[in-house]
């Protein structure tokens, strides 16, 4: 008796990034893209799918994330192994600049990938917790917009946040 391997062909999706460049992506790492897996389940999903809002940089990070949580949680090991390795693997991950970051948050928001969403919330909330007004602004690029007169109304009115 001969034994026979069984080749299981497994469904491949192409993700174009907003600069043209197109990853392959397999159903098990493209369904984590909520926005994904909504056409997958609706039956609307084309092997091509394009991602206007994501850099390349960024849809390689994302995926990269994607593909070792679905390995983690589908790995066979226990529970307690794979929150470990997610943990350790998610800590190492967010060791990334502020700017790639904030790119990594807002692909997780337009992409629906909660688990990465909330990762990269928490992180963000980690560097800003203790920074003065004028070092979150520095960090984010953000123009203080406010007159003089408006600040200190604001000020005023939410004198509890600066504290």
């Amino acid at each position: 008796m001969s034994s026979s391997t069984e080749l299981t062909e497994k469904k491949v999706f192409l993700l174009k990034s907003l600069d043209g460049v197109i990853f392959e992506v397999e159903e098990s790492v493209a369904v984590q893209l909520e926005v994904i897996r909504e056409l997958i389940e609706g039956d609307c999903a084309r092997p091509f799918i394009s991602l206007y809002n994501v850099t390349s940089e960024i849809l390689a990070l994302v995926i990269e994330y994607c593909k070792h949580h679905a390995e983690t949680c589908s790995g066979g090991t226990s529970a307690t192994i794979a929150d470990e390795d997610l943990k350790t693997f998610d800590n190492e991950f967010m060791n990334v600049d502020e700017n790639i970051l904030l790119e990594l948050c807002s692909a997780a928001d337009y992409l629906d990938i909660k688990s990465l969403f909330e990762l990269t919330c928490r992180t963000l909330a980690s560097l800003i917790k203790d920074r003065t007004i004028i070092e979150v602004r520095k960090m984010f690029n953000v123009e203080n917009d406010f007159s003089v007169v408006e600040e200190k109304a604001v000020r005023k009115e939410f004198a509890w946040a600066f504290k």
